[in-house]
């Protein structure tokens, strides 16, 4: 039986281009959040188009409770609130899984390819892998690959898509908008649907094991914060080398290890 692990959030959905967007509980949130959910139940029927039995989506924006289940089609399980489990937005993956796909990620902290780019929080500076700088997808495509799960598809800004071809160069994307500088220039929504749909269906129907990315087998983790206070509480995780007075270093030869020292440093 085929199964897609569907990872999503929301600040590289079509048309978010501020923080109050990305908010529940005020005038922006129902338009935003339908969108949202509309991307990826998109992703869900591509996914039922390409012949998979089964799809579970991990709601991965800050409550984990944004996306309208009823707008999901009936095939699909959906994985709400936070497990506290330190795979945190790929939490329910396992090597069960046929692939993996994301929809409305974003580009990373210190980069300018989305107006809300971030690593996580926005405590975060900058985060590198092994000299890459970390996006969420970076991050969470490694943790995928930890438990042998192809990445097929990624939906987000057009920056974060052309950075994932470097990581995954097989992998499918459909880029819904651009950020330029404190802007983003996004496709109609019900053609980011589309695209969606269409893509992840081509995704599934190829051979999903070219997208499958080896794990490095060390892994060095550089965390730098905006805020010199954060480096410091970091820098007592067991292992982590305080490097100056706003950078730490981590280094394991264990992925799993990495993500429990995120879970605690971001």
């Amino acid at each position: 039986m085929k199964k897609l692990f569907l990872s999503s959030d929301i600040e590289g959905t079509c048309g978010i281009a501020h923080w109050q967007e990305t908010n529940t509980n005020n005038e922006y949130s129902p338009y935003f959040l339908k969108q949202m959910s509309k991307e990826v139940s998109s992703a869900c029927n591509g996914a039922l188009d390409a012949g998979y039995a089964e799809v579970v989506v991990k709601d991965a924006h800050d409550s984990a409770r944004n996306i309208y289940p009823d707008m999901l089609p009936k095939e699909v399980r959906i994985l709400r609130n936070w497990t506290k489990h330190p795979f945190s937005m790929m939490a329910g993956i396992d090597s069960t899984f046929t692939a993996a796909g994301f929809t409305g990620y974003h580009s990373a902290a210190s980069t300018n390819g989305n107006p809300l780019a971030h690593t996580m929080n926005l405590s975060v500076n900058k985060v590198t892998i092994n000299g890459i700088v970390a996006s969420e997808f970076v991050m969470n495509a490694f943790t995928a690959a930890y438990v042998g799960v192809p990445v097929v598809f990624l939906a987000g800004d057009k920056q974060l898509c052309e950075s994932a071809k470097a990581l995954v160069p097989n992998i499918t994307t459909v880029a819904v908008s651009e950020g330029i500088g404190g802007g983003s220039l996004s496709l109609h929504p019900d053609k980011a649907c589309e695209l969606i749909r269409e893509k992840m269906a081509e995704a599934l129907n190829g051979d999903v094991s070219k997208c499958l990315l080896k794990l490095p087998e060390s892994f060095e983790v550089v965390c730098q914060h905006r805020e010199h206070e954060k480096t410091y509480r970091a820098s007592f995780y067991p292992g982590v080398k305080n490097i100056d007075a706003t950078t730490n270093l981590f280094e394991s030869r264990d992925y799993l290890e990495v993500l429990k020292f995120f879970m605690f440093t971001l």
